[in-house]
């Protein structure tokens, strides 16, 4: 059983939704803090200038969880990312297809960043036809409060023998808790490869919307071409 844990985020770039097609399971991990100016409110697109930002505005004091940060419903953020989505990718060949499913997830008044974060992974997921079964961490009954400990009670939570990791997670984890508990610990490393894109040269880890509109649901081998997976070396001087 591997499992996959990640923190929800807005349109999600394809190593995220690589990371989920590979577990058997994948756990939005919806209660630690939000993190300001990171990925679970906002992600790029492409267009005609390049790179740009769209952000979903919130209202998060320090501290607060994920599953609890309100979006600022008084701002048109739904119309300006439709807006500019329709405006980039006009003439991408999957945005006919997919432009009704983009016009009903912007036509629901979200007041919540969790639920939002988590549609639009799950919408993208489903278009590229990745059907790993979900779980809101929330939902799991853990109450650990070490990084590494939550990791592990979550993996025990759901019988997992293999956990797939990010590779930034070896900045923090603890691998000989994981060890202790009997589970293997996999990290991702991910290369983006390039697609067709519209707009000038390619340019790498953008949402995975991008990857969709411009490759349609024959994009999920791409997405799967970038992935690969690691178990980190014994003497890792991160392993305490």
């Amino acid at each position: 059983m591997k499992v996959a844990i990640h923190q929800p985020q807005y349109l999600p770039w394809l190593g995220y939704l690589a990371k989920w097609s590979a577990a058997d399971v994948f756990v939005f991990l919806d209660t630690v803090q939000y993190e300001k100016n990171g990925w679970q409110n906002r992600n790029r697109i492409k267009t005609r200038d390049g790179a740009a930002w769209l952000t979903v505005p919130v209202r998060a004091p320090l501290g607060t969880p994920i599953h609890a940060v309100a979006i600022e419903t008084r701002e048109p953020w739904r119309r300006r990312h439709a807006r500019a989505i329709a405006h980039a990718y006009a003439g991408a060949p999957g945005f006919a297809r997919f432009r009704p499913a983009l016009d009903a997830l912007y036509a629901r008044p979200w007041e919540a960043l969790s639920p939002l974060a988590i549609a639009s992974a799950g919408w993208l997921a489903e278009a590229f036809g990745i059907t790993t079964p979900t779980r809101l961490a929330s939902d799991l009954g853990v109450t650990d409060t070490d990084p590494t400990g939550r990791l592990v009670a979550l993996c025990r939570a759901l019988g997992a023998d293999t956990y797939l990791a990010g590779h930034d997670g070896l900045l923090y984890m603890d691998l000989a808790q994981f060890a202790r508990a009997g589970i293997t610990v996999l990290c991702q490393a991910y290369t983006a490869q390039a697609y067709p894109q519209q707009h000038g040269a390619f340019l790498p880890n953008l949402s995975a919307l991008d990857l969709l509109l411009n490759a349609g649901a024959d994009g999920l081998a791409v997405l799967r071409a970038g992935d690969h997976w690691e178990r980190p070396e014994a003497g890792d001087d991160r392993v305490s």
